[in-house]
């Protein structure tokens, strides 16, 4: 492990009802390619939704760079072909409910849930677009890092490494995919004795346990559909080594 000399203890984190797969590598039937030729598809956003969100579309981005070796644009400008992402409460995801394009009963009233699917014309000037819509802040990061784990981002690229299988070609099989609402309510990790292997790697990489470790570490739980985190408290304090820690967690929705 290059980046880091300790482990992360991770219990009850792999979700048991997970979506099937939905990215494909070659072309099959009426699958849409988001990736063609190395060419991605552009993003479509919500300026005004979560900045927890907003954070894991950047982070998305970098993933296609890392299997296709371009990166999408993320704007709010409509395109024929596009990805569409938003949490329930925007405007954006509101208007393929009220459309009928995507099933209000799917989201609405749910916990940390998405729903992926390509939709036919969901709204004036696209032909056609997959969509990742989520129930509330975390079931749309929980669909955005879905995508990038079947597209071959692994949730340990970071922490350990793990190689990413170049692609050019990434296809959208039709259909709609869903982990469905989480079982356990909270799902996270203790960092168990975080001296020295873990706080004298914090110290070496960021100096200190603060904002800027722990949000490796948030990355890292959301991509394993994680939600909750006792901090590392023996020889620290969560909330006054770094007084951005709490506001990192409450942004990118991690429970303390």
């Amino acid at each position: 492990m290059r980046k880091a000399v300790f482990t992360l203890m991770m219990i009850c984190l792999t979700v048991a009802n997970a979506a099937d797969k939905f990215v494909m590598f070659t072309k099959e039937g009426a699958s849409l390619a988001i990736a063609k030729d190395g060419k991605v598809l552009d993003i479509i956003s919500d300026i005004n939704d979560y900045e927890g969100v907003r954070m894991a579309l950047n982070n998305l981005q970098n993933d296609f760079r890392l299997v296709c070796g371009t990166a999408p644009a993320i704007g709010q400008q409509l395109q024929n072909e596009c990805i569409i992402i938003g949490s329930m409460q925007t405007k954006l995801i509101q208007s393929l409910v009220n459309s009928g394009k995507l099933n209000k009963k799917e989201l609405e009233g749910k916990r940390e849930k998405y729903l992926l699917q390509v939709i036919d014309q969901p709204m004036t000037g696209v032909s056609r677009a997959l969509v990742i819509a989520g129930s509330d802040k975390r079931g749309t990061i929980y669909g955005i890092y879905e995508l990038s784990r079947q597209m071959g981002v692994s949730p340990w690229y970071w922490f350990a490494d793990v190689p990413v299988v170049h692609r050019n070609n990434l296809y959208i099989k039709r259909g709609a995919y869903t982990d469905g609402e989480p079982k356990v309510a909270y799902r996270g990790i203790f960092i168990n004795d975080e001296w020295p292997s873990f706080g004298n790697w914090a110290n070496e990489k960021f100096g200190g346990i603060n904002s800027k470790c722990y949000q490796h570490i948030f990355e890292l739980m959301l991509r394993l559909k994680a939600n909750y985190m006792w901090p590392a408290m023996w020889g620290s304090a969560f909330y006054d080594d770094d007084k951005e820690n709490g506001p990192l967690a409450d942004k990118m929705g991690i429970v303390m």
